[in-house]
């Protein structure tokens, strides 16, 4: 992904808006974009904010009823929420389609290139399905009276009946655990385990040249042996006195866990590190090649780890990160972790080029300008803080408090708007307009300048190097008509 591509993804965030287009205001009843060319209505907005309506290219859609419902369409297919996030749905081509009940009624079908069919429905956490042209891979199941479940939450097979009191969990490294009942007696079997666990009294498991695990009074005493690629990692404990893990170039003790403890890195020498630790998590000192750690919390912590380098001031009154990645530096300050959030965007490969940047004062105004020409600024704006990269939210609830809105696609082609388009005004560098709702309207174009009142109920109109205007009644022609097309009164 390139230095640009990234700086775009900052403006993730702001709102779908059509492309640009001569308005006409009806507020609060009716407020249309019209396509300058065609005069297509291409965004309408009913009653401020609440009923609204966009298309787009390649027959894309978009039907907003404020806060309840949310309908968009695109090439792709379609999506919907009721009182979101209550029900959603998702249609995709002809045969695949989901649904979900606040995420806990699921239903999901999908058809594959060769016609195979995937269904499944589920009613967390009683009921679980799947249907498929297999039967080894299709399953219902009850919960917690009987059932199996394949393939999923990371197992290649669970099995109960009347859970807790019967379990069996088949692992994808053939590891077999059956549990009678949940939690307390384990057996353990199947491609080389072994083990038996009588929790929380006492268990052992484990597999000849892979791994041993054993427990007593668990998670007082525990020890651990696992063999991987360099060498074996061990892990002992008896807390809350001491722990111990070691594995080759490595060592962290803890005493009195977790208070106080010691780190040792020293191979690969590209990670070597050292950390020591003083009534954690408050007072931690840590070198390395990679790895910085100086923390006196809560006043002043920084610290660098895999290239990120954070600072906490006064926890959690200040902090900042600045990190790198795909072409860009990021830097983020935040003051009472939400209060003020800002995060900026510089291109490595382009130094000198403008920052892009997202600002939020919660709950008073949020910003966006992605370096380029185009900005944003939103007045009030409770609500992008919490959900930067979620659109229904940024459709159905973010304009509800849109008091003030300013949009910039170019430097020479500003909007803005008051009290969800009673207000607005729009400046290019061939044209502005502004709207004081239906009462007023003013349009200036290169062709001339044309005033309504009233929607149009009485109009003047002036075309360019002229000094006469044209007086008309119930003009309701098009805004950018050509200025003295209408026949003046009597």
């Amino acid at each position: 992904m390139n230095s640009r591509s990234a700086v775009w993804l900052l403006l993730a965030a702001t709102l779908a808006l059509p492309a640009r287009a001569a308005e006409r205001n009806a507020w609060p009843f009716w407020v249309g974009q019209e396509d300058e060319r065609t005069g297509e209505v291409t965004a309408a907005q009913a009653l401020g904010p609440l009923l609204v309506q966009r298309t787009g290219k390649a027959g894309a859609e978009t039907q907003v009823w404020r806060p309840f419902f949310l309908w968009q369409k695109t090439a792709a297919g379609e999506q919907g929420h009721v009182l979101y996030p209550l029900l959603s749905w998702q249609r995709t081509g002809e045969h695949d389609a989901s649904f979900s009940l606040f995420r806990l009624v699921n239903s999901r079908r999908t058809t594959a290139a060769d016609g195979a069919a995937t269904g499944g429905f589920d009613v967390w956490p009683f009921y679980f399905s799947r249907t498929t042209s297999e039967p080894e891979t299709s399953y219902r199941a009850f919960f917690p009276l009987s059932g199996t479940i394949k393939h999923r939450f990371g197992k290649d097979e669970l099995t109960w009946r009347l859970f807790p009191l019967y379990a069996h969990v088949t692992a994808r490294d053939g590891r077999e655990t059956t549990h009678a009942p949940w939690p307390f007696v384990r057996l353990v079997d199947g491609n080389g385990h072994h083990g038996f666990e009588l929790w929380p009294l006492a268990g052992s498991r484990g597999r000849e040249g892979d791994y041993r695990q054993q427990f007593a009074l668990w998670p007082l005493l525990h020890r651990q042996e696992r063999t991987r690629e360099d060498g074996v990692h061990t892990s002992i404990g008896v807390l809350p006195f001491y722990t111990r893990d070691t594995a080759p170039g490595y060592r962290n003790e803890n005493y009195l866990w977790p208070f106080f403890g010691h780190t040792e890195r020293t191979a690969p020498a590209a990670q070597a590190y050292r950390e020591t630790r003083y009534l954690w998590p408050f007072l931690v000192q840590g070198r390395g090649e990679t790895r910085h750690v100086n923390r006196w919390a809560p006043f002043y912590t920084h610290s660098v780890a895999k290239g990120y380098d954070k600072t906490w001031l006064l926890w959690p009154l200040y902090r900042r990160g600045a990190w790198q990645g795909e072409g860009v530096a990021q830097e983020r300050h935040q003051f009472l972790v939400f209060l003020y959030w800002a995060n900026v965007q510089r291109s490595l490969a382009n130094p000198a080029a403008a920052p892009a940047y997202k600002k939020h004062l919660w709950p008073l105004v949020s910003v966006w300008d992605n370096g380029a020409g185009r900005r944003q600024l939103q007045l009030l704006s409770p609500l992008e803080v919490f959900f930067p990269h979620d659109d229904p939210v940024r459709q159905l609830y973010t304009p509800l408090f849109a008091l003030y809105r300013y949009d910039q696609r170019a430097p020479d082609d500003v909007r803005w708007s008051f009290l969800w388009s009673a207000v607005t005004r729009r400046r290019t560098s061939q044209e502005s307009e502004f709207h004081l709702g239906p009462l007023y309207g003013a349009q200036h174009t290169t062709q001339g300048s044309r005033i309504t009142l009233g929607a149009g109920l009485l109009s003047w109109r002036r075309a360019a190097g002229e000094r006469r205007w044209q007086f008309s009644a119930f003009d309701f022609s098009r805004p950018n008509a050509t200025p003295g097309a209408a026949a003046s009164s009597p």
